[in-house]
């Protein structure tokens, strides 16, 4: 079985994606045009090489070059898994969120937004992250997941002065919520827009960059690329 706090990012990630793909206990998520790590990874359970049905790793990496993407992996932890040969690409911390110690910043206003302002929110995600190239790709792929689950998921953007500075999906989850995909231009909009999504339900999973304020329990989850011509351990 996958860690927790994987299976979390899949559940929310999953019905965003256009492929979903298991394969020895390691679960792959694929989205081409998309430049979400989540959205284009291959999860993997704790020991990889100590599984009895053990994660082929040479077929993962093959499998994701195939569809002419780099063979994207992510684990909980910041230690690789055992047998696991791998370049470090990012790491984010994924728990409760339990809300921003210090004062809001009063000139950041959260507006909920329907489905026709996919675009601009898709383009605030985008700058926010420094790849405003890749919004018009993100918008297209998630107008279908979210026209097929409008209770779903809602769209939340952030303002200072008029100008977008951040946006965040949060997902519905029983009588709480998830928001696992978000931006924004600086710490005080992201603190605002994740206040916002937490009130939007009772409790939050949350992703936030690895060091983040604002965190009760949590975890790190570490994304790499698989070495050239990994071969799984005998």
């Amino acid at each position: 079985m996958l860690p927790p706090d994987l299976t979390d990012l899949i559940e929310f990630h999953a019905p965003l994606s256009v492929v979903q793909r298991t394969q020895g206990g390691a679960v792959t998520l694929l989205t081409p045009g998309v430049n979400v790590l989540a959205l284009n990874a291959t999860f993997l359970p704790g020991d990889v090489a100590g599984r009895v049905e053990r994660v082929d790793l040479r077929a993962v990496q093959d499998w994701h070059e195939a569809q002419g993407l780099p063979p994207l992996v992510a684990w909980a932890g910041a230690a690789a898994p055992a047998g696991l040969g791998v370049q470090r690409v990012a790491q984010v911390w994924v728990g409760d969120w339990a809300g921003e110690p210090e004062p809001l910043d009063a000139l950041v206003r959260i507006e909920q937004v329907g489905r026709l302002h996919l675009s601009a929110w898709a383009a605030a995600l985008c700058a926010a992250h420094g790849t405003p190239e890749w919004a018009a790709g993100l918008a297209r792929q998630l107008a279908a997941p979210l026209e097929a689950a409008p209770r779903g998921f809602t769209l939340l953007m952030a303002y200072r002065d008029g100008q977008a500075v951040g946006s965040l999906l949060w997902q519905a989850r029983g009588p709480g919520g998830a928001a696992h995909l978000w931006g924004a231009l600086d710490a005080r909009a992201g603190a605002a827009l994740l206040n916002a999504a937490a009130s939007l339900g009772d409790g939050l999973r949350v992703t936030v960059p690895a060091g983040w304020a604002g965190l009760g329990r949590h975890v790190p989850v570490t994304y790499g690329l698989l070495a050239g011509g990994h071969r799984n351990p005998t």
